[in-house]
């Protein structure tokens, strides 16, 4: 199956129709939210409403999250119909049409955090002959470094190709002043495993710089896998419950020739040492 970056540019592949249909499926709904509700864990923030910056923001779907956990909130994106589709579900942040790779326009210290979803594989790929992809995440990053406040972190949950962009990317953000590295959830799941980029603009006085501790390090499982499991374990129960064994042996025979006799509307074999006897497989 194609990767979306490789099939066209966001704006493009975003079109009204997949913008909405990306919008109301409630499954794609409800991993962006979990994966928001990570990200936002792995903010850091203190107590109280921060301002915060959703960078790839499309439908609102991570800003909702955001807004419900009492933050205030600026959405940027390039994919036009996203936006529309955003406005028409109301969303509280503010939103801008932004390529990310043009850089993020806003003034120094900004904000006190960033998170990204889904997003930053779109930067590894030249979708135009003008682009080139390290120096759009040069800019992407320097720029974003600047925006956030010092000490304050940015959160990118990706889809990574392969481990060489994985490199390229930690590279360019540490050129660009970053410190932090990636995170992946899960490591040892198919279905649950998920990178994260942790990054850190500078340090605050006092404060070290430590990187957060990944989800199913120690072999824990995804509460979906869970419930997999658990539901398995039900089906492999009932299939027990269900299945019987062998009912037709001697003392159902006997049982069933006895009852015979006892109508007597049929003649009826008499018992012998062959009755119910197991016989042989034939090929």
């Amino acid at each position: 199956m194609s990767r979306p970056e490789h099939i066209a540019p966001p704006e493009i592949f975003y079109g009204e129709t997949e913008a909405r249909k990306y919008t109301e499926n409630s499954r794609i709904a409800s991993v962006q939210a979990e994966m928001a509700y990570r990200a936002l864990e792995l903010l850091n923030l203190p107590e109280g409403p921060a301002y915060l910056l959703d960078i790839g923001c499309g439908s609102g779907l991570s800003g909702e999250i955001l807004e419900e956990e009492g933050h205030i909130w600026v959405g940027m994106d390039i994919a036009p119909s996203m936006l529309d589709v955003a406005q028409e579900r109301d969303a509280e942040g503010d939103l801008f049409l932004q390529d990310a790779g043009q850089g993020v326009g806003f003034r120094p210290g900004t904000f006190d955090g960033a998170i990204s979803i889904s997003v930053l594989q779109w930067l590894c790929n030249a979708d135009k002959n003008i682009n080139r992809p390290k120096a759009r995440m040069h800019r992407f990053f320097s720029t974003l470094y600047a925006s956030l406040k010092k000490g304050a972190r940015a959160i990118f949950q990706f889809y990574p190709e392969n481990d060489d962009q994985i490199q390229l990317l930690i590279d360019v953000a540490t050129r660009c002043g970053f410190e932090g590295g990636l995170l992946i959830d899960y490591p040892n799941s198919k279905k649950a495993k998920k990178y994260y980029l942790c990054l850190f603009a500078g340090q605050q006085t006092g404060v070290r710089n430590v990187m957060p501790s990944a989800l199913g390090e120690d072999g824990e499982l995804h509460p979906d896998e869970i419930k997999s499991v658990a539901y398995e374990n039900r089906r492999q129960v009932t299939r027990k419950r269900r299945s019987r064994g062998n009912v037709k042996d001697k003392n159902w025979i006997k049982h069933k020739k006895d009852v015979a006799r006892e109508r007597g509307d049929k003649p009826v074999a008499r018992d012998s040492k062959f009755t119910g006897r197991k016989r042989k497989v034939r090929f």
